[in-house]
């Protein structure tokens, strides 16, 4: 089993460059503007295909334009939107996103359509779960939602992975019911209660997560690596720190979203968890060296290109 599935949020992004990100009340003038698709779920759908994988995309777009862009830059990927839906009752989403010199960034979302991808399409959708190797989800639609999605999976004996972005809490039947759960520090702290630090303290996070049912996490960390722990069925717990590659940020949009598409891809093909790390590492690595989230997006050869240098 090869195929992934991707259930989830798509956006338009509507961007603008700063020299740095703008106070409360604050006014910058003089950024420079442009678009971009995003949407956590699109950005790692494609992710996912552009490292290799054969990628179903599940979502809600409404019945305009931006929609029919949106389907269209899926498409254009090799993706299958067979299980996309399109609604009038809503417009497709957008995002607002500011980006500093320094690469960091602040964003806005309206979610437009995505908050109306309900359980019903994920019924619908069910013949896609059918012999995926993968699921992954995120936050950018409704919980009930992402719930279905998760009891489809089970149901059809699928890896899960939760990217659980925006941060937001997690009813307590959620959790049991992921096999890898992939949060940033900040993610990691809300579900937690647990500031990261340092290594102890994401171990710490990592024990937290497993107490609530999750058997592998990533904690991604930006310039200080991820975290990944994992805990065997008899309750033994192992974990390993990976540092990041050092490179020039100039964008972090969609770095995350990066990492997620690209992990599953490589899980999708048979690789170890473990062994995956590196790959999707790279390919984060090389996004935040681009302007925008899906352009920004590196392929399967780029990647691997880029590994081969810094073995060198």
């Amino acid at each position: 089993m090869t195929r992934i599935l991707v259930a989830g949020s798509s956006n338009t992004d509507m961007i603008i460059r700063l020299d740095r990100l703008p106070r409360p009340g604050e006014t910058l003038l003089g950024g420079e503007f442009s678009t971009s698709g995003g949407g956590k779920g699109a950005n790692q759908a494609i992710a996912a295909a552009r490292a290799g994988g054969d990628v179903s995309f599940v979502g809600c777009f409404g019945a305009d334009t931006l929609g029919d862009e949106a389907l269209a830059a899926l498409a254009a990927e090799g993706i299958d939107i067979s299980g996309c839906r399109r609604d009038s009752a809503a417009p497709s989403g957008v995002a607002q996103i500011l980006v500093a010199a320094d690469g960091e960034n602040c964003i806005a979302v309206a979610p437009g359509a995505n908050a109306l991808l309900t359980p019903a399409d994920i019924g619908s959708a069910e013949s896609l779960f059918d012999g995926a190797a993968a699921v992954l989800l995120q936050l950018e639609t409704p919980l009930e939602t992402v719930q279905a999605a998760l009891e489809t999976a089970r149901r059809h004996h699928c890896y899960s992975v939760l990217n659980p972005a925006p941060a937001c809490d997690l009813p307590a039947a959620l959790l049991p019911m992921v096999d890898l759960i992939t949060p940033n520090e900040t993610e990691a702290e809300y579900l937690t209660g647990i500031a990261i630090e340092n290594d102890s303290d994401a171990e710490a996070a990592a024990l937290a997560l497993h107490a609530r049912g999750v058997k592998d996490v990533i904690i991604t960390r930006g310039s200080a690596g991820v975290t990944l722990s994992r805990q065997s069925p008899a309750g033994q717990v192992s974990t390993c720190h990976r540092p990041a590659f050092a490179v020039n940020a100039l964008d972090t949009t969609a770095a995350g979203d990066v990492f997620n598409g690209c992990i599953v891809a490589r899980l999708a093909t048979g690789e170890d968890l473990a062994d995956a790390l590196p790959f999707a590492q790279a390919a984060a690595a090389i996004a935040v060296q681009q302007f925008g989230a899906q352009s920004s997006i590196p392929r399967h050869d780029d990647i691997r290109h880029f590994l081969a240098e810094r073995r060198h």
